[in-house]
């Protein structure tokens, strides 16, 4: 069976490449298989059959390189979504605008069984919330392309965790990730939720007002994402601190979480994970059972655009239960948002955000 695809957005993400990311040569003038379009390219049931932009040259220079067919070049998502009928729809635009494209989607005539969304979720979290919602009204799988789950290596980190008790009770995680909060963090944020299986309670927070990406994307538009981190008491009792102030140049991604079994090292960036049990009461280096090697950006990361494609196949298929949902991406934009409030108000911030809380918008791209 063959599926069908559309993608809202013609931006990097979405198959055009991104600088920092790729390489500068071939961004918007060849496909780039890290990406949306990449990723359904690389499975062998999903065809990418069109693609919606208000941007006519951007549409145009999209079409061209995906092989998309100037009649399903669509000028804007409403006319996409009432002219196609789509099993999967991409959603690659700015944050501040996935809330309007994931609902239209979900309660569209192109009826698509999963909406596949770029991170973070929204920009608000009254609006993930409302993402969430619309697509269990219409019973759509709402999948959130926060990439590190959809690598083997962190799944199997997380049964390792959950299953076989490889920490004992998590008592406190330290975690850097470089900025900003929102296009980068939610990363390491998202992962932090996923591994702990926890939401935030208590959020306490400090923003640096710095956006290295303005300069080195040359984007001219003002945005509220900034570099920041803090600390937050997770309901499963577990203490975090959060760095993610740091450029992109001189950061990794790590984490080290403390149990009372165990102990764990995480440095993505360096592919470096450690592990040591707590044996007669001292600790004693072990290897990760099941885990070949360390999680790393050039091994892991560049497939997980195929890996999430191939996701969303196994959804299509009913073989799969979705381990990348709204409500997960959710936890992680409170955490952010959460940081923002603390840092403008001087004070320690509750979770789940009071109703008008829930209406911050943290705007990003």
């Amino acid at each position: 069976m063959t599926y069908r695809a559309g993608v809202i957005g013609t931006g990097g993400i979405a198959g055009m490449g991104i600088l920092g990311m790729h390489d500068e040569e071939a961004i918007g003038k060849e496909k780039i298989d890290a990406s949306h379009a990449g990723g359904y390219a690389s499975t062998d049931e999903i065809e990418l059959v069109a693609v919606a932009d208000v941007d006519e040259e951007n549409l145009a220079t999209f079409g061209e390189a995906w092989d998309i067919p100037t009649e399903r070049q669509y000028l804007g998502h409403e006319s996409m979504l009432a002219e196609e009928d789509l099993d999967v729809v991409s959603i690659c635009t700015p944050s501040f605008l996935h809330h309007e494209h994931a609902i239209d989607a979900a309660r569209s005539a192109a009826a698509p069984d999963v909406i596949w969304c770029e991170k973070p979720i929204a920009s608000q979290v009254s609006a993930a919330e409302e993402m969430v919602a619309a697509c269990e009204e219409t019973d759509t799988e709402l999948v959130v392309n926060h990439s590190f789950r959809f690598t083997d290596k962190l799944q199997r980190l997380h049964n390792l965790i959950h299953e076989e008790n490889l920490l004992g009770e998590v008592k406190s995680v330290s975690t850097q990730y470089r900025m900003e909060l929102m296009r980068n963090s939610t990363h390491v944020l998202d992962t932090l939720v996923y591994l702990l299986d926890a939401r935030a309670e208590r959020v306490s927070g400090y923003i640096t007002g710095e956006n290295e990406a303005l300069d080195a994307l040359d984007v001219d538009e003002e945005v509220v994402d900034a570099g920041g981190g803090g600390h937050i008491v997770m309901d499963d009792g577990s203490f975090v601190t959060v760095d993610c102030t740091i450029p992109r140049d001189i950061s990794s991604m790590t984490f080290n979480f403390i149990g009372t079994e165990g102990k764990l090292y995480m440095n993505n960036d360096d592919g470096e994970w450690r592990y040591w049990a707590l044996e007669d009461g001292e600790h004693v280096e072990r290897p990760l059972p099941g885990v070949d090697g360390a999680w790393t950006w050039e091994d892991d990361y560049k497939r997980s655009f195929a890996n999430a494609a191939r996701h969303v196949e196994d959804l299509l298929n009913g073989e799969a239960e979705n381990y990348s949902p709204g409500v997960d991406a959710a936890r992680s934009l409170e955490i952010i948002v959460g940081f923002y409030l603390s840092h403008y108000t001087s004070s320690t911030i509750d979770v789940p955000l009071a109703k008008p809380l829930r209406e911050i918008s943290i705007t990003s791209w």
